[in-house]
């Protein structure tokens, strides 16, 4: 079979990251999308703007994440300003661009292997470049495609029928808690600072990633923290010795993590118990509570939506080029503090719905 290296059949741009002062929530310039977070089922959610791009993709052309987690996939919508999270694809044959997008899905594990960096895996434009390509007929390609059409379909619908779930979770914190941001129902409130007994983050152990082990104590980076949902790919573990440096930044049970730095800036969840024991990286913040307030409760008021827009804005201000909350801004947060029966309640709906996620999940 011949094959065609990538570089030979399209072009391809790396993402820029602007200045972050071009950034803006009011639709002045284009779409800005940093990397896979920002990415949907098929084409980006647009959530934030910039004024000032410095890398741009074209409507149609494929969008591939290359820093961690590497390989996720999307088509630009628009014409739009890519962040160094990402890549830009152009092929102007569109089957063909059809085919390397679901070719380019196949390859993700092959993708990822390829990644370096002791800090957040990343693949350069070479290894995009040099992605073999079969170079089989339009037939032959159409039917590898719909099969995979078929699967992607069904899984789909699984997740759309998940996604529902996640709204109702939303919907009823907004019914019971209101607005966290602008607390339009009067709770009580206080800083986060007061609120925990303990938020800082961690670091990389000496030697970075070639120190990391195939088993011991776990360490937590951003790659692993998604919205009210832990991801245990790519879940590195380091050594005893190595843990003990970080001993300032132990897990306990039902910590809440929350990351700090980069394009997932915000992303929130609660820590696994089959984690333990666990540290996490300078990239990862441990935000522990007191007894005013549940841990779950805590990682959904910073997953609500104003309240992600919240942190967000703090992440992306004063123009810097990193996305990044400091353990100060942190501490500074207002959070609403309603009654702990109240918490508990919504904490048994969330778990009734998480009961239903898990059977959905069962059947994909």
């Amino acid at each position: 079979m011949e094959y065609k290296a990538l570089k030979e059949i399209a072009k391809i741009t790396m993402g820029q990251s602007p200045d972050s002062s071009s950034y803006n929530e009011d639709g002045d310039g284009m779409p800005f999308f940093q990397g896979n977070a920002d990415f949907g089922e098929i084409y980006p959610n647009e959530r934030i703007w910039c004024n000032d791009p410095k890398k741009t993709a074209e409507p149609g052309d494929i969008l591939i994440s290359v820093r961690a987690p590497i390989g996720a996939l999307n088509y630009a919508k628009d014409r739009c300003c890519i962040g160094r999270g990402l890549a830009a694809i152009t092929i102007d044959d569109e089957a063909e661009r059809n085919y390397v997008f679901h070719l380019l899905k196949a390859k993700n594990s092959d993708l990822n292997n390829q990644g370096t960096g002791s800090t957040f895996k990343a693949i350069g434009k070479a290894v995009l470049e040099d992605v073999q390509v079969p170079q089989i007929s339009r037939e032959e390609q159409q039917k590898c495609m719909d099969m995979m059409d078929l699967l992607e379909s069904i899984i789909r619908e699984r997740r759309a029928q998940l996604s529902s779930l996640d709204e109702l979770i939303k919907a009823r914190f907004v019914e019971l808690f209101g607005n966290p941001v602008i607390n339009d129902k009067g709770w009580n409130t206080d800083s986060c600072k007061n609120l925990m007994s303990k938020i800082g983050s961690g670091a990389t152990p000496k030697g970075g990633r070639e120190s990391y082990c195939d088993e011991g104590i776990s360490l937590i980076r951003s790659m692993n923290v998604y919205n009210n949902r832990f991801e245990y790919k790519d879940l590195a573990h380091i050594t005893d010795e190595q843990a003990k440096q970080l001993d300032n930044v132990t897990i306990e049970k039902s910590d809440v993590l929350l990351n700090i730095t980069g394009a997932s800036v915000a992303r929130c969840c609660v820590v696994p118990d089959d984690l333990l024991p666990a540290r996490v990286n300078q990239h990862v913040s441990i935000i522990r509570c007191k007894k005013s307030l549940l841990p779950e409760f805590v990682c959904s008021m910073f997953t609500e939506d104003n309240y992600q827009r919240l942190l967000w804005n703090i992440a992306t201000a004063g123009g810097a080029t990193r996305e990044a909350i400091t353990k100060q801004q942190i501490e500074e947060l207002k959070l609403i503090v309603p009654p702990i029966d109240l918490q508990k309640q919504f904490m048994d709906f969330v778990k009734q719905i998480d009961k239903s996620k898990f059977d959905e999940m069962s059947e994909v």
